[in-house]
């Protein structure tokens, strides 16, 4: 049968909005015991409650915690290493009260930590003193920043929790080696963020449990440590960004430091969350780990004497979160046809298997786009990145002379970075008639330091330059209709969203997720992890309010034109609701078309199965308006102020 002619955007799509949440999940942490491995996910037919599942092989998956009970910490609001898994008992965070349960299966989850302001996270085990280490958010003191600090929660019921050491801004990576003699965890302080520089700590275990003989093995203001971890020979590994990229090295006995991997690739992430792993130890012979260059991520064997490194040639092109026992290694790993999955890879045989899939549906190849990795040039004699999906759907063809709507999409952070992997959140939106282009903007992670330093001093910038630069890349290109050109992202992407339609004439309109509307009002008024991230971003506050008022599209409102949705959980501590409504109302007073959907019960990103549904179809009916196309499914209007 032939394709049915039709205007971009009207199209019959296989994949509706009720399949972006039917059956998914968002996959979190994931911890290894004996044969077992445990992981969390996010469910958002569950209002977004955070279930841990436990596998073996050759048994089915099984939950761990009673309904009643979501494993999630709101320290650093991102949260993250929010269990850990001893022999058979897991110890969480439970995201209602913030306290340290330990659950055993076939149990009721019992308390560990007190009932108070107390939030807690990277939690790992020393059995040699019956407690457990974990990073402490101290939220006691009413009016003032939350203190952070390493302490120790006793798992004899008393709720006892010590402080072990203290006096940095933050804290994360606790790890034990095998013995329990040792620690090793990272500090930074203000204005740095994790990426910027931190400092790897090593200090010896006293038989009371206080620590002695702290020192720094290595890190700095400008060097960016990341994950700890030792191996059973004794050695303390580590990744750092010292030579531009982040590689991996090893701390030995002998005090010396050796670089173990040598390549223009990074090996760690930005540490958003806790509990992030890019390699896991399966010996002391042998470490798997990943690495991220020219935008896709590899997946290696490294031999630890020889330093020789070895690739698994499985079809994935993205890795995070390793874990290893002694004969696998399990990963949360996709590829452009394969949406975020569990997957365990069998490192004697050399195959993996699908444990878990984040989502159930994915389109039949006729209706899948793929990705095409582009780079365009931007100001400054330099260049960014970006992933360019065309429109696909066997159904469809757009009318003969015309060229396809564009999406450009902009990753949170800003400090981030997007992949090709397969997302339903892209072909939601490909398979309806769109072009989507996945921008990695300069200051995006996974090129190195240097590309990721651009963004320093130059946030509404760079990034704004680079949304429109490769927008109108792909309209020079003949790929996409240069009158038809839109902007959505999240968050930091929010902002970006909302400054590339205050500050360029290049889109037609533009969805902002909890976006950033005023500078200064964010510094003024967001939590204490990214607190002081505009310092380096922008400039200190209020010395540089010059640059924040110069950089803030709510106070440009005379050069925006064009038609924006907002979208805002109403809990959101990142990004608070008075930057979408300040907006908003500024909007409303100068005529421009402007929508707002806010959402009870949602904080930094929307979790809730209605809500997720209730987003993508209000965005694609506001598009259809402005852009004048009709969907091809009804959808419950959202008003657009100016417009209706």
């Amino acid at each position: 049968m032939s394709p049915q002619t039709a205007p971009y955007g009207s199209w019959q799509s296989p994949l509706t909005a009720d399949h972006l949440v039917q059956g998914t999940v968002r996959f979190g942490d994931v911890a290894v015991a004996g044969q077992h491995v445990y992981w969390i996910e996010s469910r958002p037919e569950q209002a977004g409650r955070c279930a841990i599942v436990c596998w073996k092989p050759g048994s089915q998956p099984v939950d761990v915690l009673p309904e009643q009970f979501s494993a999630r910490t709101t320290a650093h609001e991102y949260g993250g290493g929010a269990f850990t898994v001893a022999d058979d008992t897991v110890y969480f965070v439970n995201y209602e009260d913030q306290r340290i349960y330990a659950v055993t299966a076939n149990e009721t989850p019992r308390a560990l930590s007190p009932d108070s302001p107390q939030h807690f996270a990277d939690m790992v085990v020393d059995s040699s003193r019956n407690q457990l280490i974990a990073v402490r958010e101290d939220h006691t003191t009413k009016g003032h920043e939350p203190v952070n600090d390493l302490v120790a929660i006793a798992l004899d019921g008393s709720e006892a929790v010590t402080r072990l050491t203290a006096g940095c801004d933050f804290y994360s990576s606790p790890c034990l080696d095998d013995e329990r003699r040792q620690i090793a965890w990272l500090t930074w302080n203000h204005p740095n963020m994790p990426w910027d520089g931190t400092e790897l700590h090593l200090a010896t275990i006293a038989a009371d449990g206080t620590l002695e003989n702290d020192f720094v093995v290595a890190g700095g203001k400008e060097e960016s440590i990341f994950q700890p971890s030792w191996s059973p020979d004794g050695s303390l590994y580590f990744i750092s960004d010292r030579t531009n990229w982040w590689n991996l090295y090893r701390y030995e006995s002998s005090g010396q430091i050796r670089q173990i991997t040598h390549l223009e690739a990074d090996f760690g992430f930005p540490q958003w969350v806790f509990g992030m792993s890019s390699y896991a130890i399966v010996s002391a012979d042998m470490i798997v780990a990943r690495y991220a260059q020219h935008g896709q991520d590899k997946l290696v064997r490294i031999d630890t004497d020889s330093l020789s490194l070895s690739h698994f040639s499985f079809p994935v092109t993205s890795y995070s979160t390793l874990r290893a026992t002694t004969d696998h290694a399990f990963a949360i790993a996709g590829s452009p046809r394969l949406e975020n999955a569990l997957v365990a890879i069998d490192l004697e045989e050399v195959h993996f298997q699908i444990v878990r899939r984040s989502s159930p549906t994915i389109p039949q190849e006729e209706y899948l786009s793929e990705p095409e990795s582009i780079e365009f040039p931007t100001s400054d004699d330099q260049t960014a990145h970006a992933f360019y999906y065309p429109p696909k759907n066997q159904d469809f063809v757009g009318p003969h002379d015309e060229a396809p709507p564009l999406i450009v999409m902009i990753h949170g952070g800003p400090t981030s970075a997007t992949s090709g992997m397969y997302s339903a959140k892209v072909q939601f939106w490909t398979t309806r008639g769109f072009g989507v282009c996945d921008v990695n903007y300069r200051g995006s992670t996974g090129y190195g330091r240097e590309y990721r330093n651009r963004l320093r001093g130059n946030w509404g910038n760079y990034d704004v330059a680079d949304a429109a630069l490769a927008a109108q890349h792909l309209a020079d290109l003949g790929k996409v209709d240069a009158k038809k050109l839109l902007i959505r992202g999240g968050s930091a992407g929010g902002y970006t969203t909302l400054a590339a339609l205050a500050f360029y004439d290049v889109f037609a309109g533009g969805a902002s997720y909890y976006g950033v509307s005023d500078l200064g009002l964010l510094a003024a008024d967001t939590h204490k992890f990214e607190s002081r991230y505009l310092d380096q971003l922008v400039g200190p506050y209020p010395a540089a309010k010059e640059i924040y008022d110069e950089r803030s599209p709510i106070n440009h409102l005379d050069k925006f034109n064009c038609p924006v949705i907002l979208f805002q959980g109403l809990e959101d501590r990142v990004v608070p609701p008075n930057q979408a409504e300040a907006i908003l109302h500024a909007l409303q007073k100068k005529g421009v078309p402007v929508s707002y959907v806010p959402f009870e019960g949602e904080q930094h990103g929307f979790r809730q199965a209605a809500n997720i549904i209730r987003c993508h179809e209000a965005e694609l009916y506001f598009y259809g308006r402005i852009l004048g196309f009709r969907p091809a499914h009804e959808i419950e209007p959202v008003e657009v102020f100016g417009l209706d």
